[in-house]
C-alpha cells in the first residue's frame, strides 16, 4: 500500500512538472514571437525610409530598382520559398484546415517565417505598396507551431491551437491591438472558438504584447484621435462611408480573386507563361504611380495616414486612387506582402475626399477614421475585426458605435461584389504542398 502511494505521488509530481514545463515553453514561444514581430516592424520602417531617401535623391531610380528587385523576389520565392508568397493570412487559414496527419511545413515553418520577413523588407525597400501585418500573422503562427517539438509528450495540445495563437499574437504585436488579435483569430482565422484554445491564445497575445510595449512603449498605432463631439451628424457620413467603402472594397477583393484564379484571357496567359515579365510589368506600374504621386503610392501608407488623422496634411484627391491601384498591382506582382496597412491608408484617403465632397470639413478626421474601418471591412468582410482594430489603433472608443455601423454596412455591400477574400485565397493552399501550377498564384 505504501509503495503504491509513493508511486501515485511520484506520478502526480512528474505530471505537474511536465504541465508547467509545457506552459513555460508556450510562454517562451509567445515572448519570442513578440520580439520577432517588433524587430520585423522596425526593419520595415527602415526599409520604407531608405526608399523615400532614394526616391528623393533620384526620382527616376525606382523605375529601375523596383522591376529588378521585384523579379528577384518572385524568382527566389518560386524557387526556394513558395510558402512565403502572398500576404500570409491565407496560408495560416489553410494550415488550420489541415488534418493532424497532413504535413503543413509548406505553410508554416521557421524557414517560411525568416524568408517571409526578409522578402517583405526587401519589397518595401524597393518601394512596393504592401504591409507587414498580414505577414506577421504567418510569422507568428510559424514560430508558435515550431515550438511544439519542444513540448513534453505528456503535454497534450492541438497544434492548431498553437497556429491560431501565433497568428493572433502576430496581428496583436504588429498593431499593438490585443483585443483585435483575439477577434481576428475568432472571426477570420478559425471562424470558431473552442474553450481549450482560450488560455493558449490569450496568454500568447498578452506575452507578445508585453514584449511589444516594453520595446516600443504603450503607444497607439496612429496616435490618439482628436475628433469633434460625436452626435447625430455622424449618421450620414456613416451611411455614405459604408456604402462607398463597401463598393470599392468589394471591387478590390474581386479583382484580386479573379486574377489569382487564372480566368481565361490575355492577362492570365501572360502571368502563367511569363510570370517574371508580369512581375516586371506590375513593378513598372507601381513605380510610375509612385512618381506621379511623389511617393504617396509607395510603402505601407502609415506616415500619410497618421498625418491625415493628425490633421497635419491636406491630402490630395487622387491619393486613394493611386494607393488603391499600386496595392492591387503590388499584390498581383507576386511579391510577398500584406494589404492591411495599405487598406487602412486607402480608407483614410477615401474618407478625406468624401468629407470634402459632402462639405463635412468639421468631421474630416472622423470621416477618415470611419472609412478606414469601412474599407478594411469591405476588403476582408470581417466587420468586427475591422472596427475593433481601428478603434484600438486610434484610441477612438467614443466612436465605437459609428465604427461598428460603418463596418457592417461596408461588409454587406462588399458581399454584393465579391466572395470573402482570405477564405477564397486560402482555398488555393488546401490541396497539399504547392506544385508548379499553384506557384503561379501570387
Amino acid at each position: 500500500m505504501l509503495n503504491d502511494l509513493k508511486n501515485i505521488l511520484a506520478s502526480i509530481k512528474m505530471t505537474d512538472v511536465h504541465l508547467w514545463l509545457g506552459r513555460l515553453i508556450i510562454w517562451s514561444a509567445a515572448i519570442i514571437t513578440g520580439l520577432v514581430i517588433v524587430l520585423f516592424a522596425r526593419a520595415t520602417e527602415y526599409a520604407i525610409a531608405w526608399f523615400d531617401q532614394m526616391q528623393s535623391a533620384l526620382w527616376w531610380l525606382p523605375l529601375i530598382v523596383m522591376p529588378v528587385v521585384g523579379i528577384f523576389i518572385v524568382w527566389a520565392t518560386k524557387r526556394w520559398f513558395a510558402g512565403a508568397a502572398g500576404s500570409g493570412i491565407p496560408q495560416t487559414m489553410a494550415a488550420l484546415s489541415y488534418e493532424e496527419h497532413q504535413p503543413i511545413g509548406h505553410l508554416v515553418s521557421i524557414k517560411i517565417a525568416i524568408s517571409k520577413m526578409c522578402l517583405v523588407i526587401l519589397g518595401l525597400a524597393a518601394g512596393f505598396s504592401a504591409g507587414r501585418e498580414g505577414p506577421s500573422v504567418q510569422v507568428g503562427a510559424s514560430i508558435m507551431h515550431a515550438f511544439r517539438r519542444f513540448l513534453p509528450q505528456t503535454f497534450q495540445i492541438d497544434p492548431k491551437h498553437l497556429i491560431l495563437a501565433g497568428g493572433a499574437a502576430g496581428i496583436s504585436a504588429a498593431f499593438n491591438t490585443p483585443l483585435a488579435g483575439i477577434i481576428f483569430a475568432i472571426e477570420e482565422l478559425s471562424r470558431k472558438f473552442e474553450q481549450r484554445t482560450n488560455g493558449v491564445m490569450i496568454s500568447a497575445i498578452v506575452l507578445s504584447g508585453l514584449v511589444s510595449i516594453s520595446l516600443q512603449g504603450n503607444y497607439t498605432y496612429f496616435g490618439s484621435l482628436s475628433v469633434s463631439p460625436i452626435d447625430t451628424q455622424i449618421l450620414l457620413p456613416v451611411l455614405i462611408g459604408g456604402l462607398v467603402c463597401g463598393v470599392f472594397g468589394g471591387i478590390f477583393s474581386k479583382t484580386l480573386i479573379e486574377l489569382t484564379e487564372n480566368l481565361p484571357g490575355r492577362i492570365t496567359r501572360l502571368r502563367t507563361r511569363h510570370p517574371l515579365y508580369w512581375t516586371g510589368f506590375c513593378a513598372l506600374l507601381v513605380a510610375g504611380l509612385g512618381i506621379v504621386s511623389h511617393g504617396a503610392a509607395n510603402g505601407s501608407g502609415y506616415s500619410l495616414t497618421k498625418a491625415m488623422l493628425n490633421g497635419s496634411i491636406n491630402e490630395t484627391w487622387y491619393y486613394p486612387v493611386v494607393k488603391y491601384l499600386s496595392t492591387i498591382f503590388t499584390y498581383l506582382s507576386g511579391i510577398p506582402g500584406g494589404i492591411f496597412a495599405p487598406a487602412l491608408s486607402i480608407g483614410a484617403g477615401i474618407g478625406y475626399d468624401l468629407a470634402s465632397i459632402f462639405h463635412y470639413h468639421h468631421l474630416t478626421i472622423a470621416f477618415s477614421a470611419l472609412c478606414m474601418a469601412g474599407f478594411l471591412a469591405g476588403v476582408t468582410q470581417a466587420p468586427i475585426t475591422s472596427f475593433i482594430i481601428v478603434m484600438e489603433m486610434i484610441d477612438g472608443h467614443e466612436m465605437v458605435i459609428s465604427l461598428m455601423a460603418v463596418s457592417l454596412i461596408a461588409t454587406v455591400t462588399s458581399r454584393i461584389f465579391s466572395r470573402p477574400l482570405y477564405s477564397v485565397l486560402a482555398g488555393q493552399f488546401t490541396a497539399g504542398p504547392p506544385d508548379q501550377k499553384r506557384l503561379d498564384h501570387p
